[in-house]
């Protein structure tokens, strides 16, 4: 699961900076949709796998991009989001692995 995990943070941490790009309303709400998804999804492993800073930073950023109840914060504002959240999303790569008990 740990290299799917690491496909997902790649792509999405790609996805949110092409927002910082002039693209159609479309494409947002399509980031906005495609972002929740991925980021449910890691929040979900980080709680398998119980990485409690994962599962809170992933989870909050779910819910703030999900599509459904629009949350209107301006363009600069989510510019930043973008790329504070790419910017987690990569860290995250190279953050060291929990140890388990084998």
């Amino acid at each position: 699961m740990a290299s799917k995990n690491k496909y997902v943070k790649i792509a999405l941490a790609v996805l949110f900076l092409l927002c910082l790009a002039d693209f159609p309303y479309g494409f947002y709400q399509l980031v906005r949709f495609i972002g929740s998804i991925g980021l449910g999804y890691l929040a979900f492993s980080a709680y398998q796998q119980e990485n409690k800073v994962d599962l809170i930073v992933f989870g909050a950023l779910a819910l703030l991009f999900q599509p459904f109840a629009k949350i209107t914060l301006g363009r600069e504002l989510w510019n930043v989001i973008d790329v504070g959240a790419s910017i987690y999303l990569i860290i995250s790569l190279f953050k060291a692995k929990p140890k388990t008990n084998s």
